[in-house]
């Protein structure tokens, strides 16, 4: 999971590329990186930390130029201490590419035998960007006759590097001297949406970034979803070109976005995140009705913030009292992107705190968007019981995560799954609760997509069907066996 965001536009872009990764910080903390083109000069300042940290002015000063793109990054492949893997990476040929990605590659021993053997292309860190911006290089240098890209030229690399790659990947590409270059996988797993906003009376400016947020709060138009395996250009004139780029695409998006990663606020895919976390917190409801005693609920409380919506649509279905019992610490970053399990627990106590007013000898129902480990949610039992209550009643808005996930969220072993080989009572056993429910597999999905035109979701890590086709059980071994190493 990270955030991308690229801008063309008539003035200065450096203001406009740090104001949206603030919009985007939730989707990655690790570290960030801006680049922009000025001329055919490209310039970059890439750094650990969050976005806030990592620029001064005279860093800004050094960015000049009227395109540019920008990453928040939060690492699920390579090393999230080394520096060297922070986006954007570039080539500098042909013309000179600077590259941001989000997503993950599944067939990277491949691709990077390939590079090695038939392209004769070296690389310097692990990092699955670095295999993308290679390939995508490499393709375009095989199309190109003469001194100049044409749009055939661009477009025919883009249909390339989706017959090479796998795995999951929205990226968007700054050409020095040509232009802006944003593509999709042909999943459409990871978000990527395009937005104008007008220039005086001729032309636009254009944005393309992982969230409708980081549009809309800056007074761009939606324009839409960039579809799976299309491919947008944008000159640095500020004329928009489109063309689809994959054989047999589909759009089958993370339904993960929908539960945790994305901001309520942002539109994703035409399905309103928030909007889909109420009908979450509707459909666990049902469930919870089903399988807890009548009586043994006397509030219902949220994990701030993504299990809001939820929580308040399940305390209203069910008739109970709504109550917030966890304050939160806003300067503590997101519990499930650190690093570590001992830095996870260590962290949930930073980040909450339990008024005991809230607790002291109530029955409690603990609403949270998912679990994933198992560190926060055993926490937060914890200091339920601590600040007094009597019963502790835990539900997840998701499903049990039982599968590594492979497309962009740092899931790859399953002996790091509170849920995976056990079954529900086990896991409440694991956890302290009294009471363990979550949603069903076929609920989260009809809950997400009620309304909209999408079809289906990817959802490995709640039911090990990977939409790729191409993951086996031995890529899961090798996963697990590098990233534990």
């Amino acid at each position: 999971m990270c955030g991308i965001v690229g801008i063309v536009s008539s003035e200065p872009v450096n203001q406009l590329v740090y104001d949206s990764l603030l919009l985007l910080q939730h989707r990655g903390q690790d570290s960030t990186g801006i680049a922009t083109i000025d001329g055919s000069t490209v310039h970059m300042r890439k750094a650990r930390g969050q976005v806030r940290e990592a620029y001064r002015t005279r860093d800004m000063r050094a960015l000049p130029g009227t395109a540019g793109l920008g990453h928040v990054r939060y690492a699920t492949k390579g090393s999230a201490a080394n520096e060297e893997e922070t986006q954007p990476f570039y080539v500098n040929a042909p013309y000179g590419i600077v590259l941001v990605h989000n997503g993950n590659l599944t067939n990277t021993r491949e691709l990077t035998d390939e590079l090695y053997r038939i392209d004769r292309r070296h690389l310097n860190t692990s990092s699955d960007t670095e295999l993308l911006i290679n390939i995508l290089a490499n393709e375009l240098q095989a199309q190109i006759a003469g001194t100049e890209l044409d749009l055939d030229q661009l477009f025919t690399g883009v249909s390339r590097v989706h017959e090479r790659v796998e795995g999951s990947y929205a990226c968007i590409a700054l050409i020095a001297g040509h232009g802006l270059l944003a593509f999709r996988d042909p999943y459409g797993i990871r978000p990527l949406v395009l937005g104008r906003k007008p220039l005086g009376f001729v032309g636009f400016e254009w944005i393309v970034a992982s969230e409708t947020v980081a549009l809309e709060s800056q007074g761009y138009e939606i324009v839409r979803d960039v579809e799976p395996g299309e491919a947008v250009f944008i000159t640095m004139s500020g004329e928009l070109h489109t063309r689809q780029c994959a054989a047999n695409p589909t759009l089958v998006p993370c339904s993960f976005e929908y539960v945790y990663l994305a901001r309520p606020d942002s539109v994703m895919n035409g399905i309103s995140v928030y909007d889909a976390r109420l009908r979450l917190g509707n459909r666990l409801a049902d469930t919870i009705e089903r399988y807890t005693p009548r009586g043994d609920i006397d509030v219902v409380m949220p994990i701030p913030d993504s299990s809001r919506p939820a929580a308040m649509q399940v305390a209203r279905k069910l008739g109970v009292e709504y109550r917030e019992g966890f304050y939160k610490n806003r300067y503590v970053g997101r519990t499930f992107i650190m690093p570590g399990q001992a830095e996870r627990k260590k962290s949930v106590r930073q980040k909450l705190n339990a008024m005991g007013s809230e607790f002291k000898g109530k029955n409690v129902l603990i609403v949270d968007d998912s679990i994933v480990r198992g560190t926060t949610s055993k926490e937060i039992v914890d200091m339920a019981r601590s600040a007094g209550a009597n019963k502790v009643t835990f539900t997840s808005a998701a499903p049990p995560v039982r599968y590594p996930h492979v497309y962009g969220i740092n899931m790859p072993s399953r002996r790091e799954l509170v849920a995976y080989d056990r079954k529900i009572p086990e896991i409440a056993l694991e956890l302290g609760a009294d009471y363990l429910i979550y949603q069903e597999v076929d609920d989260m999905q009809s809950a997400i997509l009620e309304g909209s035109q999408v079809k289906d979701l990817e959802k490995s890590c709640f039911d090990g069907r990977y939409v790729t086709g191409t993951v086996t059980e031995e890529y899961l071994r090798w996963v697990e066996r590098t990233q534990l190493s």
